[in-house]
């Protein structure tokens, strides 16, 4: 009989799913979490009921928070079932479910008292961030952009702020005036020194009203950087059924993922931490080499075959892998140009590491789709490929896989696979980059104009002539044979 998930159905959802382990009621807020997403529900907090399973930190709880209408609808969907949700976790000959309930409310969204409040209680001693990589304002060189319009408009109403860090400067500056200690910023998103990024962004934001307030924060707010990783498909009606007919559960948003998963964290706070050593998370002085790790290796190997199998009409992740020509140059590419240039992490075999990406990528179960790989191109590059790219060139190495990679992105954004099925682009700058990959076929030049993507690696005549001879191979003899000249080693002449 299937049930609905809510706190007074538990103990019939225990037939088919593991359930918390401890009374929800015992739990204290202690983390505003903003981005209440199915990456953070799978990892972030994942961890936390672990570790509230183990009998730990109960005043640790998470409170969300956003300021998207995507945020507004996933409150409403939690709500409904107090704020539990279903995780599914999918390995080759394994299928698990289990509901975790760390998350104690959602914020409204759209309400900038209420967040601020929330972020000045001194319970509060955490705010974390899942908000995408593009929502951090950035440019290609990791520069933090105060004159982006939702930025400069929190820097003018500085009291009715609505992007994520107007709040969370709201929050700081509320806390500094009443002597409340400072809480804890933490980013868990895929951008490398994310904590820095994060500084930047706080502080970039707050100095666009109060300069002085600004080096307040920047003195004593703590940003740990940390590498997150987890694989993350979106949910759709599938998941939603999947789980209602295999394990009796209807959740209004579960979440899949892999078995995998891995933080790595700096081990600086403001005010304190949950002991997360103590369920699986590496405490370290310097992230560094892991993120430069898992950033160019995982990510950078996702963004190189999410455009070659889009463009060959593939759509599930496992798909493509299981393409000889796609996962030879996967190997390839990462074995030529990639590895080589992360630097060494302790205790790690990076080409260990690599098999273990390809075991996971080959997952059937997880169903990740290269539509998911493939969005949000122009966040993603210059943040997974592109510095795997100057890198190469400042060491005088070769770049042929990695233009080839460039000049794949550039042939998605004409907008038809090889096959002639449109390609529907989910990215904020899909209208220039279309315009520029039409004009790009027969000006490749077009296509590299962009200094906020590409950078100084644009500059490298290096570079641009194998892009230029990629891009060419792609339209002439498609995706295909194009791939099969880059692994004879005949694309480059």
């Amino acid at each position: 009989m299937t049930c609905k998930l809510s706190l007074a159905t538990l103990s019939d959802v225990a037939r088919t799913a593991a359930i918390p382990g401890y009374d929800r009621a015992s739990l204290k807020a202690g983390i505003v979490h903003f981005g209440v997403g199915n990456f953070h529900r799978a990892h972030q907090a994942v961890y936390l009921d672990d570790l509230f399973n183990a009998g730990v930190d109960h005043d640790w709880a998470i409170v969300g928070a956003g300021v998207l209408p995507s945020d507004a609808a996933m409150r409403e969907k939690l709500a409904a079932q107090d704020f539990l949700t279903t995780v599914v976790e999918q390995d080759n000959n394994k299928t698990a479910a289990r509901v975790t309930a760390p998350m104690i409310d959602i914020l409204p969204v759209g309400d900038p008292t209420a967040i601020i409040a929330r972020l000045a209680d001194p319970k509060i001693r955490i705010v974390s961030l899942t908000i995408t990589e593009g929502g951090y304002f950035i440019d290609a060189s990791g520069t933090f952009n105060p004159a982006h319009p939702a930025i400069a408009a929190d820097g003018d109403s500085p009291d009715a702020p609505k992007t994520v860090f107007g709040l969370i400067v709201a929050g700081l500056k509320t806390r500094k005036d009443r002597g409340i200690e400072p809480f804890t910023v933490m980013s868990c998103d895929n951008i490398p020194h994310n904590g820095i990024v994060t500084a930047n962004a706080v502080v970039g934001t707050a100095a666009l009203s109060d300069a002085g307030f600004a080096e307040w924060i920047r003195a004593n707010v703590a940003f740990p950087n940390g590498m997150v990783d987890r694989i993350t498909p979106a949910t759709g009606q599938r998941e939603i059924d999947f789980l209602r007919d295999n394990f009796e559960i209807e959740d209004n948003w579960p979440v899949y993922c892999e078995e995998f998963k891995q933080w790595v964290l700096e081990d600086k706070f403001t005010a304190g931490r949950p002991a997360l050593e103590k369920v699986g998370v590496t405490f370290v002085p310097d992230v560094t080499p892991y993120e430069h790790m898992k950033i160019r290796i995982l990510n950078g190997g996702h963004a190189a075959i999410a455009y070659p199998a889009a463009l060959m009409d593939i759509h599930f992740v496992h798909d493509s892998m299981e393409d000889p020509l796609i996962r030879a140059f996967l190997a390839k590419l990462e074995k030529d140009e990639i590895i080589p240039i992360v630097p060494p992490v302790p205790n790690t075999s990076l080409t260990d590491y690599f098999a273990l990406i390809e075991h996971r990528l080959l997952n059937p179960k997880i169903a990740d789709t290269i539509p998911r790989l493939a969005q949000d191109g122009s966040n993603r590059q210059p943040k997974f490929i592109l510095p795997s790219t100057l890198d190469n060139l400042r060491q005088g190495r070769d770049v042929v896989g990695l233009a080839l990679v460039s000049a794949l992105w550039c042939r998605y954004f004409a907008g038809k696979t090889d096959s002639g099925k449109d390609i529907v682009f989910n990215d904020a700058s899909a209208e220039r980059l279309h315009a520029a990959a039409l004009k790009a076929k027969t000006d490749p030049s077009v296509f590299l104009v962009f200094d906020d993507i590409f950078g100084e690696v644009a500059k490298s005549e290096l570079f641009r002539k194998r892009f230029a001879d990629a891009l060419k191979s792609l339209w002439e003899k498609g995706t295909r044979e194009t791939l099969q000249l880059y692994l004879d080693g005949k694309l480059a002449v």
